[in-house]
């Protein structure tokens, strides 16, 4: 697959080192092509320095490693390279205080697509600390990491599935783009509680088994389930 990856920093860098291990076709692109070229090095393999333009130009998939403030402008104006093209959102609109910046309006996912309408936009990736995504694979108790997926393309979504695989992740299906915004608001929940509070994020959820009560569960003493 022909990936353009739009942004130099620590996402780019751990997801982009993943796709080239997995024999992807990675073009780098960056306003500073100094920065470009020093990160292609980085990775090595296929990957290459370029332009925004051209990195957008260049994939099949165009991962968006933008800040959330420089993400819409950015888009906006690569909007006719990016026709027809998957544009993958890991952003995470969160400000001072955990604060989410987009409380209110549309997600940073949808921003994107509004700013690029040719677009099939897919967001994933946003809920873990880059150091995370350069595991190999990030494993945790003999269990891959679930990455939950919104979109409304379904070959879009096809496709980052794939890649969310070649980082050694389980995708799991979040709905249409309308629920980015969720998965935005759970990361603000998340880096609320991991930073500020220092709380174990995952203890607030039950097993799969107890998420829907202790109806289908046996009670202690044998005789079934609840009534």
């Amino acid at each position: 697959m022909r990936i353009g990856v739009l942004g130099t920093g620590n996402m780019a860098d751990a997801l982009a080192t993943h796709w080239v291990r997995a024999g992807h076709q990675v073009t780098i692109g960056g306003r500073d092509p100094h920065k470009a070229e020093r990160l292609a090095t980085r990775i090595g393999g296929s990957a290459k320095p370029a332009s925004l333009r051209a990195a957008a130009e260049s994939g099949q998939v165009v991962l968006a490693a933008l800040p959330f403030g420089a993400g819409v402008s950015v888009v906006r104006g690569l909007r006719t390279a990016l026709d027809g093209k998957v544009l993958l959102d890991c952003s995470n609109p969160v400000g001072q205080g955990f604060r989410l910046l987009t409380e209110g309006g549309p997600s940073a996912a949808q921003r994107l697509a509004a700013a690029a309408p040719g677009a099939h936009v897919v967001k994933a990736f946003n809920l873990c600390h880059e150091d995370v995504w350069r595991m190999r694979p990030p494993v945790f108790d003999g269990r891959p990491l679930a990455v939950p997926v919104c979109g409304d393309d379904e070959r879009a979504l096809a496709r980052v599935r794939e890649l969310v695989q070649d980082v050694g992740c389980e995708p799991v299906a979040g709905g249409g783009l309308e629920r980015a915004g969720l998965l935005e608001a759970t990361a603000a929940l998340f880096i609320a509680l991991w930073v500020g509070e220092g709380a174990d994020a995952q203890a607030i959820a039950p097993p799969l088994a107890y998420a829907a009560g202790l109806r289908n569960q046996e009670s202690d003493d044998g005789t079934g389930a609840f009534p």
